[in-house]
């Protein structure tokens, strides 16, 4: 009769330790504020889309968000966003038109990297095209997806390294910066974010 009850016992425990052990798991997580760190290097007007779209939508979402602005990113802060399209620089890109009548609209034009290459004014040219047809399809401007990332808190952090690497000046950028730092100091929030993203 005794050993009944001594087996008894231990089951008991190990339940009402699990179903403790449960419930601090499922407050902890419902405490738990998601995060994403973005490294943004890239400072052309396509590649500047996924950095501010992945922030303003995470932190829509609640999560903690900063973009970390390196190298040729720095750019995405600048106070004049004069962002261009580097279609030599993707070859796979097709060119779209978003003049002239329906068909010419949806043919996917295939252009030569010679071709880009030799043509004057032809990143210009390919940018304007870019932005008509954003425009056409009802996209947020860069600027206009800026502002909501800072609207949302997203934290914008400039690489001091690279500021001070192509003699850049502070005036140049938007005073929104939420901090001027190196890679050191940026790693730590990478470290611990639920998502960090290499763009």
């Amino acid at each position: 009769m005794a050993s009944t009850a001594t087996t008894k016992k231990p089951d008991l425990d190990k339940a009402l330790f699990d179903q403790w052990f449960d419930e601090r798991e499922a407050q902890k997580e419902a405490e738990h504020v998601s995060s994403m760190a973005i490294i943004a290097t890239k400072g052309t007007l396509d590649m500047a889309y996924p950095p501010f779209i992945l922030a303003s939508t995470a932190a829509a979402l609640g999560w903690d968000v900063a973009i970390f602005c390196t190298f040729y990113g720095l750019d995405l802060l600048k106070k004049d966003l004069d962002l261009q399209l580097s279609p030599l620089g993707n070859p796979a890109m097709p060119m779209k038109m978003p003049y002239g009548p329906q068909w010419l609209r949806d043919m996917d034009m295939k252009i030569p990297n010679l071709a880009m290459s030799n043509i004057p004014g032809f990143e210009r040219m390919a940018s304007s095209m870019m932005k008509k047809t954003m425009q056409d399809k009802g996209v947020a401007s860069i600027e206009q997806l800026r502002d909501l990332c800072l609207e949302a808190d997203v934290k914008l952090v400039a690489c001091q390294m690279t500021v001070d690497l192509f003699g850049m000046k502070r005036e140049e950028f938007i005073p929104e910066i939420e901090d001027w730092v190196g890679a050191v100091s940026f790693l730590p929030f990478a470290q611990k974010a639920d998502v960090t993203l290499f763009i």
